[in-house]
């Protein structure tokens, strides 16, 4: 079983596939979840909970940073599971209830996670009457000092929990803290802050004004959700000069324009740009297809050929 890794006082970290969660509590008293991972991650992170908080242990409730499959693919389970209720931003309901699908990744943006999110399966999640809805000023059970931000950008309704007394920042997808456009840093794992996933992120102008609100909390500690959480003097510096110099992406369909969305999901989207990759591919595909029937179409006037050879003999 994974092991859980605390990453600041009453904070710790798990890792499942290619995302973080995050238990907050300490082991005897009242604690949250924050994120559920990938689909099928239930059993490791019931089996973490019971190893932190003892036998049959439940949280007051899960809190997701935003329905991105690999954040909220286990919640349902989770929630049914324990019995408890699952909070989001109101912007974030559509996309946890069936209502609506997330606006279109941008797989021709750059970077080796765009590459990749090709060959992810397009989802869409129900919650099924388990989520709530975060109020503004309203504290979320067993998060007692903690405070939520909504940092759109990554997703309409993305938000982040940051907690004043140590500056620990619960980042989700407002940032990372690994290279994810490159593969030989995901590969190494080095700690960096870096943007948010490339090809999920649907508003580019509004992720760089939530990287600018976060760096003005000067946290101490960055717990993404991916990459190594951070933690030290020097991170507060490290995202006001990442905030200071923000690495747009070169190219890409949310760049200079951004997904319209409201309480109902997906509003309108910018054009969609051509996919280079996917012509390659159809124009390889069009081109194995025409040399198979002209391969086909040879061998049977070969043999019709060879037919007549054995007829007139």
């Amino acid at each position: 079983m994974a092991k859980l890794k605390e990453v600041a006082f009453g904070v710790a970290h798990l890792r499942i596939s290619i995302a973080n969660v995050y238990f907050i509590g300490h082991p005897r008293g009242p604690w949250v979840l924050v994120d559920t991972s990938v689909p099928g991650s239930a059993a490791k992170i019931r089996q973490a909970a019971e190893a932190r908080y003892g036998w049959n242990a439940r949280p007051e409730a899960i809190l997701l940073t935003h329905g991105h499959y690999d954040h909220s693919g286990s919640a349902l389970d989770l929630a049914r599971l324990w019995d408890v209720p699952v909070y989001a931003h109101p912007l974030e309901l559509p996309y946890l209830t069936g209502k609506s699908a997330y606006p279109d990744p941008d797989r021709t943006a750059p970077g080796f996670l765009s590459f990749l999110s090709r060959f992810f399966p397009a989802r869409t999640l129900d919650l099924q009457g388990r989520v709530r809805s975060l109020q503004a000023g309203r504290e979320i059970p067993g998060l007692s000092g903690w405070e939520w931000h909504h940092t759109p950008g990554h997703a309409p309704g993305h938000v982040v929990l940051f907690r004043r007394s140590d500056g620990t920042l619960i980042a989700g997808d407002a940032l990372a803290t690994v290279d994810l456009d490159r593969l030989f840093r995901i590969i190494t794992g080095k700690q960096q802050i870096c943007r948010p996933p490339t090809p999920f992120t649907c508003d580019w102008q509004s992720a760089q004004e939530s990287l600018t609100f976060l760096a003005r909390l000067r946290p101490y500690v960055i717990a993404a959700g991916h990459g190594v959480p951070m933690a030290g003097s020097e991170v507060a510096a490290e995202l006001s000069a990442f905030a200071a110099n923000f690495p747009m992406p070169a190219r890409g369909r949310y760049v200079r324009e951004g997904a319209r969305t409201d309480e109902s999901g997906v509003v309108a989207l910018p054009p969609a740009p051509t996919d280079p990759v996917f012509g390659i591919a159809a124009a390889v595909g069009v081109a194995a297809v025409a040399g198979t029937m002209f391969a086909v179409a040879v061998r049977r006037r070969k043999h019709r050929n060879s037919g007549s050879v054995f007829s007139n003999g």
